[in-house]
């Protein structure tokens, strides 16, 4: 019998394989210093984002076990044994698949509501945004379904048309919810400079956020498309979810803190990854310039009181905070 390497390439698939294991096993260590971090720094933040971030980081553990099981199944247990890529899919390999579309539909619904605060609640795009997610992910449930039933890895080219639709509508999702944001983002501008470069740091995030995961489906698209017996498309999905999960995880943590914790329950009107500018309800939004502060209110002469409202032009961003109040806020 000829040389194993004779018969298959190692380095596109065995080595694909592996190369998508060290890659996805860093981009996790990045994700769980993340979850670390916002822990620590907001630990009075509401209960759901605590869920939610907990959520996504037991999915993604589980997910990274998964790819690690099968990568040791193919690259130790099954080696230099050619029959093995004549057999079915290891079913652990199958079902990383479903997990890693479950963690990037969570991120993405989150964005959406994101889209849907920032635009003033536009049902259009928000619900775009939405049946995308859902159809993408009902699309990556009916791949593992299918997967269960072929019968040689080999043939996972097969679902070539039902893979191609659950990471087009992936990509077409990401590239509709940044352009949504650079979109609606604009008309936050006042004209004020330090305004505006908070909006514009907002826009440049999303553009970016956008491009890296709209980058990664498109390379898992081609190469599964062209390349649908070999591995490399598997390296680059391996890690797509954790791409999603750390924008997410970055989001919350680039909220500015406010005494080491800015959360929704203490007295701050810090915005969130879905709320901008929502003020808790004890605190009392101030116009910094034509508004006397309660400090100093009691040493003000009578001449100040009542006061004189004096209107402006451009009118300042709706319910958003003062600029000096606003970190890289997400």
């Amino acid at each position: 019998m000829a040389p194993i390497s004779s018969l298959i390439d190692l380095n596109s698939t065995f080595g694909a394989l592996f190369v998508g294991f060290g890659a996805s096993s860093v981009a996790f260590g990045v994700l769980s210093m993340q979850a670390y971090s916002y822990f620590r720094r907001y630990p009075s933040d509401v209960w759901w984002y605590k869920c939610l971030v907990g959520a996504i980081w037991l999915f993604e553990l589980v997910d990274q076990a998964f790819i690690g099981h099968a990568v040791y199944f193919y690259v130790v247990t099954k080696w230099g044994q050619i029959l093995a890529l004549l057999q079915g899919p290891i079913w652990t390999l199958i079902v990383q698949v479903v997990l890693g579309a479950t963690v990037g539909a969570l991120v993405k619904i989150c964005f959406g509501l994101r889209v849907w605060r920032f635009s003033k609640h536009n049902v259009p795009v928000t619900m775009l945004i939405m049946f995308g997610t859902l159809a993408q992910l009902a699309a990556a449930f009916l791949f593992t379904v299918k997967a269960f039933h072929i019968q040689s890895l080999a043939q996972v080219g097969s679902l070539k048309l039902v893979g191609s639709l659950a990471l087009g509508l992936g990509m077409a999702t990401d590239v509709i919810t940044a352009a949504a944001l650079c979109y609606f983002l604009r008309g936050l501008k006042t004209g004020y400079n330090r305004d505006d470069s908070i909006v514009n740091t907002l826009t440049l995030y999303a553009i970016n956020t956008g491009v890296l995961t709209s980058a990664i489906s498109l390379s898992t698209l081609i190469l599964f498309d062209l390349m649908p017996t070999n591995f490399v498309f598997m390296a680059f999905y391996f890690v797509l979810s954790k791409v999603y999960a750390n924008s997410f995880f970055a989001a919350l943590n680039t909220r500015r803190s406010v005494r080491g914790r800015g959360t929704e329950n203490e007295h701050t009107t810090v915005p969130t990854f879905l709320m901008i500018g929502q003020t808790t309800n004890k605190e009392v939004h101030v116009d910094p310039i034509y508004s006397i502060s309660t400090a100093n209110r009691s040493q003000v002469n009578a001449e100040y009181s009542p006061r004189i409202e004096v209107p402006r032009e451009p009118q300042p961003i709706v319910a958003m905070p003062p600029a000096q109040q606003y970190g890289q806020a997400w």
